[in-house]
């Protein structure tokens, strides 16, 4: 489960919050410290540091749990998605996909995290849930996994919907 985009609808209009979501400004030490690395190169190394706006609907929390997935953060938020994403969620700790560094940099338009999360489920059936999945991903899933996946792109405009939850349920009941 990716954060933003799925969860966090960031593209939405910035001046209109979306209906079930309440606003969340967090200060994550990755996000003040990428912060301070662009304040200090624009020249502005004492300007204090904006949290984070993000967008979050406590609803989300029991309708992931209601899933018959394991969930499992596949965001860079990392092991902040469990300190400040989950609590307002209401979930619990959940495992993450810690991401190389730097970014590996796949080829023919395929996101840096599909094979990642690919060689993180090791061969077992997976749902991802990300703002940033193409065809090219679909594509290289199956050329690249031997088990079942469903790669579900959210609109980070609007974040996930009755809609999204219909079909990630579906095609797990649909495996059984």
């Amino acid at each position: 489960m990716d954060v933003d985009g799925p969860l966090n609808p960031y593209a939405a209009k910035p001046y209109r919050r979306p209906e079930g979501y309440r606003t969340h400004r967090l200060l994550t030490p990755r996000w003040e410290a990428a912060e301070r690395r662009r304040l200090k190169e624009w020249g502005l190394p004492n300007r204090p540091v904006k949290p984070l706006r993000v967008w979050l609907n406590p609803d989300h929390g029991p309708e992931l749990e209601a899933l018959p997935y394991d969930l499992v953060w596949a965001t860079t938020w990392e092991e902040e998605a469990n300190v400040f994403v989950a609590p307002a969620l209401g979930l619990s700790e959940l495992p993450f996909i810690s991401w190389p560094s730097p970014r590996p940099e796949p080829a023919d338009g395929v996101f840096w995290k599909t094979p990642e999360i690919v060689a993180w489920a090791e061969g077992r059936t997976f749902a991802w849930v990300d703002d940033e999945i193409t065809e090219a991903d679909r594509t290289w899933v199956r050329d690249h996994h031997d088990g079942l996946a469903l790669l579900h792109r959210v609109a980070p405009r609007r974040g996930l919907t009755r809609d999204d939850f219909a079909v990630l349920a579906s095609w797990a009941n649909s495996i059984d």
